[in-house]
């Protein structure tokens, strides 16, 4: 009889300027099946983090100080495609969230949603797909 490996944890690497959400998350998140490789509070941190731990799936707050997250997505689909960004917000606007999305990123959960819609969002953009909160496509 062939045993099956255990599945891999998704890594995720967690942006958000606010540490409060920060560890909120990452406390969710690893009771999950995630492996949180990272946190930073700015979007260059995000840059440079994603670059050096290589995460499946970047979660990326939309207002982030230096570089947004917007800028912060793009620099980081450009350095590496593979990572999967998963936007993380209060804006519940449509132009926002298209915003966002046009950067290629694979979901846009608002953050009052964080417990329902999160982890459905990082398992969707992992395997490709797409997940958004809102109405706002």
């Amino acid at each position: 009889m062939e045993v099956e490996p255990p599945l891999s944890k998704t890594r995720v690497l967690l942006a958000d300027k606010n540490t409060q959400i920060l560890e909120y998350v990452r406390r969710f998140l690893t009771t999950k099946s995630c492996e949180v490789v990272g946190v930073v509070t700015d979007g260059q941190a995000a840059v440079d983090a994603a670059a050096r731990l290589l995460p499946d799936v970047l979660v990326l707050d939309f207002s982030l100080p230096i570089l947004n997250g917007v800028q912060a997505a793009r620099r980081v689909r450009e350095a590496n495609p593979s990572v999967k960004i998963v936007f993380h917000t209060v804006y519940n606007d449509r132009d926002i969230c298209r915003a966002a999305l046009e950067t290629d990123a694979s979901g846009y959960v608002l953050k009052p949603r964080l417990a329902s819609d999160l982890i459905l969002a990082i398992e969707l953009a992992r395997d490709g797909r797409h997940f958004v909160s809102c109405d706002c496509d």
